[in-house]
């Protein structure tokens, strides 16, 4: 998927303290010497058609910039928004297809690379984030983070009665763990339907949950991350989150931080 993007405050890179082959190089476009050979074939150009040939000018803005008359791929900082089909694995190399695989090949030679926040293993399926942003992916794959992640999980068995309470409860415990889990979110969609918000992230977190409390997840799929959603998004699709979505993401990252440090009543 390729589409225009705004460069906003939250990817901009000094852009002019950058030399043209080095700002390529790192957006994964090809080596130094591939580039030159580029330049040289008059293939890197501006948007109005003025043909770049000095590798080691200062790199124009990056919305300016083409690629064989292409707009470049999301600026330095990026966060991308992945719609994440079933049977695929959140890893730069494994024997099954990769998440990789639904981007443009480029996004593995990037500079940083571009990172999954968190993982959805390979069954599950929603809405896994890809960023380059080594500030941003740590900050919210914290365990100081405590955004809500939402799931919608298929169940082999009718939930029990006690269900909601046992997630809400704040004493749920993982097999082979030794502390209880956060409280959680649990609404009863259906007999065998349910969505649970979590704010921790633990090996098959969800899945475990249902197995502490007698059940078997037979589906899995994530449809929120803080105040994100798959809306308007295909599976196997992509998109580069707005500036306004950054904002809410950061906005809600605050709120969650604030939510758990409070003092909780009596």
């Amino acid at each position: 998927m390729f589409m225009l993007w705004h460069v906003t405050h939250h990817n901009v890179r000094a852009a002019r303290t950058v030399k043209l082959a080095r700002y390529l190089s790192d957006l994964g476009y090809g080596t130094k010497r591939e580039l030159e050979r580029m330049l040289v074939n008059r293939q890197i150009t501006l948007a109005d058609g003025t043909v770049l040939t000095n590798s080691a000018q200062d790199a124009p803005p990056h919305e300016l910039l083409r690629v064989m008359g292409v707009p470049l791929d999301p600026p330095p900082g990026a966060v991308i928004l992945l719609h994440k089909p079933a049977g695929m694995v959140c890893s730069t190399e494994d024997s099954n297809p990769l998440v990789y695989d639904l981007l443009p090949s480029r996004f593995r030679s990037r500079s940083p690379i571009m990172s999954p926040v968190g993982r959805l293993d390979r069954d599950t399926t929603g809405l896994l984030l890809v960023t380059d942003d080594g500030q941003l992916l740590h900050r919210l794959t914290s365990p100081k983070s405590h955004l809500p992640k939402r799931y919608v999980a298929q169940l082999a068995e009718p939930l029990r009665e006690t269900a909601v309470a046992e997630f809400a409860s704040g004493t749920l415990m993982l097999s082979g763990e030794h502390a209880p889990l956060a409280p959680a979110t649990l609404d009863v969609i259906g007999p065998r339907l349910a969505s649970v918000a979590i704010t921790e992230g633990r090996y098959h977190q969800v899945r475990r949950m249902f197995a502490a409390v007698g059940n078997h997840v037979q589906s899995l799929h994530r449809d929120a991350f803080g105040p994100l959603t798959l809306d308007g998004v295909p599976e196997g699709e992509w998109r580069v989150l707005s500036a306004q979505e950054r904002d809410a993401l950061e906005q809600a990252l605050q709120a969650a931080r604030l939510t758990r440090a409070s003092p909780r009543a009596p």
